[in-house]
């Protein structure tokens, strides 16, 4: 905008460089601005929001964005589904266990119960003081009980105590991991963080977006000189955030793809830049 106040970009056209040769350094550094940070958001800022949202519980009371708070239904492996009443993620506990395994030909082949089950973090696994297993045969069924022993169960506390910040709290490849165990473990509701997940990679496209606009907007003379550039940025900014805010939630909802909740504010506006840059007066 200084440039253009100056007359400079005027002067660069009449000496025979192209808008577009103008434009090049601008765009080559908000690609390299993009690429860190992306290695931000990948590697560096999920410990950050470790440390916040464990803040948030300890002080504020917890951040009020548990999605499973009850009745938990977890298909654990083939041929293994169990339901948990309750699960308490700030002391590990589960209550009201019901494990279901069936055979080849889905008949049920085993109903382990619990009153309690408690995950001792030294060992990896859960334990139970009590719990009752019944093994259903050709002749019926046959109960037995064992106390204080481990429980096979082959899920952590993490697959029980999803929160909408999860995938804020974990790198790329961890939260591309996460996402697979929802979908191993029939949890559901997979598609929230599958466009927290799309949104996240493709935010840093959002800066040479706003780059292209901003050149374009600015390689011209404009009434209200610098006020305008001012007033220009914060509107754009604004309907673009306002955007990804408004059409994420049609994709966590489910009424479109997730990925495509993500791309579509950046691509509506990638678009905008582009008619906008190739309609400048070069």
């Amino acid at each position: 905008g200084q440039m253009t106040e100056r007359f400079e970009i005027i002067a660069l056209k009449a000496s025979g460089i192209s808008l577009y040769r103008i434009a090049v350094p601008y765009l080559i550094f908000a690609a390299c601005f993009a690429g860190i940070v992306s290695y931000l958001d990948a590697w560096i800022i999920p410990e950050s929001n470790i440390e916040r949202s464990q803040f948030e519980q300890e002080f504020l009371g917890g951040s009020g964005d548990v999605l499973d708070r009850g009745n938990l239904y977890r298909q654990e492996s083939p041929g293994r589904v169990f339901q948990l009443g309750h699960y308490s993620p700030n002391s590990g506990t589960g209550y009201r266990l019901t494990l279901l395994e069936f055979d080849d030909e889905s008949e049920i082949r085993r109903l382990i119960t619990a009153n309690r089950i408690d995950w001792v973090d030294s060992l990896r696994s859960w334990e139970a003081g009590r719990y009752t297993v019944r093994t259903y045969h050709e002749e019926g069924y046959s109960d037995s009980t064992q106390y204080d022993t481990r429980i096979d169960l082959n899920v952590l506390p993490r697959d029980l105590s999803r929160t909408t910040s999860d995938v804020y709290q974990l790198t790329w490849p961890e939260a591309v991991n996460y996402i697979e165990s929802i979908r191993r473990s029939g949890a559901g509701d997979v598609a929230l963080p599958l466009v927290q997940f799309y949104g996240r990679v493709a935010y840093p496209v959002s800066l040479l977006v706003v780059t292209l606009i901003g050149f374009a907007l600015a390689s011209q003379q404009r009434k209200g000189g610098r006020g305008f550039f001012i007033t220009m940025g914060l509107t754009i900014s604004f309907i673009y955030i306002s955007m990804m805010e408004i059409i994420e939630p049609f994709g966590a909802a489910g009424a479109m793809e997730p990925l495509t909740a993500a791309a579509l504010p950046h691509l509506l506006f990638l678009l905008f830049g582009i008619v906008l840059f190739l309609t400048t007066r070069k």
